[in-house]
């Protein structure tokens, strides 16, 4: 229970030790890779790119664009990667302040993108996707 705290601080922490420059050369790389993912033709690597992409908005503490990039990167190629990890980890961080404020709307919504998660795990582990 108080790694979970611990990690979650960490991550706090983490996000507010990113300098001004920092930022800069995420947008940047946010950019570029949006770029790429305007021209990519191939499913594979838009699904890494896009992945990629939520990562970084993540670090930037923009969890709701992480969230729509991520649902996408899984949408184009499903996936037990970092992305998904992450995903699941935002989802439960979202259920838990819907249940905070007793919002039982959005802790039905999560507990539904969570139950998605599981079963891309399922279908994940069934075809042996990494």
């Amino acid at each position: 229970m108080f790694k979970r705290f611990q990690r979650k601080k960490a991550r706090e922490e983490e996000m507010s030790f990113l300098s001004k420059e920092e930022r800069r050369l995420l947008h940047e790389e946010v950019e570029q890779l949006n770029q790429a993912i305007s021209s990519c033709e191939d499913l594979e690597k838009l699904a890494v790119l896009l992945e990629q992409t939520g990562l970084k908005y993540v670090r930037l503490g923009e969890n709701k664009k992480a969230m729509t990039v991520l649902e996408e990167s899984l949408a184009t190629k499903v996936s037990i990667g970092e992305g998904y990890k992450k995903l699941i980890t935002l989802y439960n961080e979202y259920r838990k302040e819907a249940a905070q404020k007793g919002d039982i709307q959005a802790i039905d919504y999560y507990m539904g993108k969570l139950d998605e998660m599981r079963q891309i795990a399922k279908k994940g582990t069934i075809k042996g996707t990494n």
